[in-house]
């Protein structure tokens, strides 16, 4: 695969944001088609979109463990014995070591394989009433911190740093901003957009939503949704409002106990929460 086709799938795998691996062969032993940095490009639906290992024998299990490494995000280096019937059979069912597998075709060499899962980055999207928002700020501020894009959907924006993205814009449209399950959203509408949002979220997959709300205004906000149709899925998947029990007071605390809602659903943890009259 020429070097500018290879950049183009790349770029074109990165900007769907979805996952993808790329398996390069690093070492060659013996008889083998494949040469070392030959590599092929794996699509999250776990299909070749570019380049050869040299031929189709070693592809499928090498796509198999790409799905592994897309799902956990870890890299493996395996070795991919090409060897007669008798032994990739002896091989494959004869409890073979991990990072081994046994392909049977009539090369009779080995390769080693680098399968690197390429992963997109995590993302902060913060939804801004407009105007100066010290909580929003904070947000922004420690998101980065802790590694992730910062997106900002606000009309007006008065923020102290600068966000990876900024949507000047009071209409989430999840047209414009596809949002999966790497994206963590907060919605910081305060009352004026706060349904329009969560209905444009629940068309979304993203995999956080939350809502800085009282309670009161929570349970307005939850009738209207629900007299339009949102499906309860979504509801009652909502963080809402949103934020640890940590006894957050000031801006800063406020966007921590956030933060740390966010990263505990990030690591499938449960911990606990307390609605606040705020």
């Amino acid at each position: 695969m020429r070097v500018i086709d290879y950049a183009e799938r790349i770029a074109n795998l990165a900007a769907r944001r979805q996952p993808f691996a790329v398996a390069t062969v690093t070492k060659t032993e013996g008889s083998t088609l494949a040469k070392v940095g030959f590599r092929i490009v794996i699509s999250n639906d776990c299909k070749v979109v570019g380049g050869t290992l040299g031929g189709g024998c070693p592809e499928g299990p090498i796509v198999e463990i790409a799905r592994a490494t897309m799902t956990d995000g870890l890299p493996q280096v395996v070795r991919v014995h090409l060897v007669d019937a008798d032994r990739a059979v002896a091989g494959t069912i004869g409890n073979p070591r991990p990072g081994e597998i046994y392909v049977e075709t009539n090369c009779g060499g080995t390769l080693e394989v680098f399968i690197e899962p390429m992963m997109p980055a995590d993302r902060l999207v913060l939804i801004g009433q407009g105007g100066k928002d010290d909580i929003e700020d904070a947000l922004v501020h420690f998101g980065r911190e802790l590694g992730f894009q910062i997106v900002v959907v606000d009309p007006v924006p008065a923020l102290r740093e600068k966000p990876d993205l900024l949507l000047e814009t009071a209409d989430l449209d999840p047209q414009t901003l596809p949002l999966g399950e790497r994206d963590y959203v907060v919605v910081l509408t305060k009352g004026e957009r706060d349904v329009a949002s969560l209905e444009a979220l629940s068309r979304t997959h993203a995999r956080f939503v939350g809502l800085l709300a009282s309670r009161h205004r929570l349970q307005k906000n939850l009738e209207e949704l629900r007299a339009r149709g949102v499906p309860d899925s979504f509801l009652s998947a909502l963080h809402a409002p949103v934020g640890l029990d940590i006894g957050a007071k000031t801006p800063s605390e406020l966007a921590l106990a956030i933060l740390g809602d966010i990263v505990a659903t990030k690591y499938g943890k449960d911990v606990p929460h307390k609605p606040t009259d705020g």
